[in-house]
């Protein structure tokens, strides 16, 4: 319940601002820089929170189990690369989009 509750609470942050970053038209908006600001961050803290799920999980798996972890070393690589990605897409799109 506590992490449905703190995802509601990033999330209209995002879905507030976002509507006001599309909806800036050409001209340099100081509210259209915020809304795209804001969105870069929260992409950031998630990409961290969600690399660090990824990082403790693995870490903990092996703090179990020392012999297994040469197997736990590229599913913790893809992991983090594909959380990395989300980010790194989140500013492409924001990019291309401001």
């Amino acid at each position: 319940m506590r992490t449905l509750k703190l995802t509601l609470m990033a999330f209209v942050p995002v879905l507030t601002f976002a509507s006001t970053a599309m909806a800036a038209d050409g001209s340099d908006s100081s509210l259209g820089k915020a809304a795209i600001a804001l969105a870069i961050g929260l992409a950031a803290f998630g990409g961290t929170m969600g690399q660090g799920k990824v990082a403790s999980t693995a870490l903990d798996g092996i703090s179990r189990n020392p012999g297994a972890s040469g197997q736990m070393q590229t599913p913790l690589i893809l992991g983090l690369a594909f959380v990395e990605s989300l980010v790194i897409f989140t500013w492409l799109m924001i990019f291309l989009l401001s």
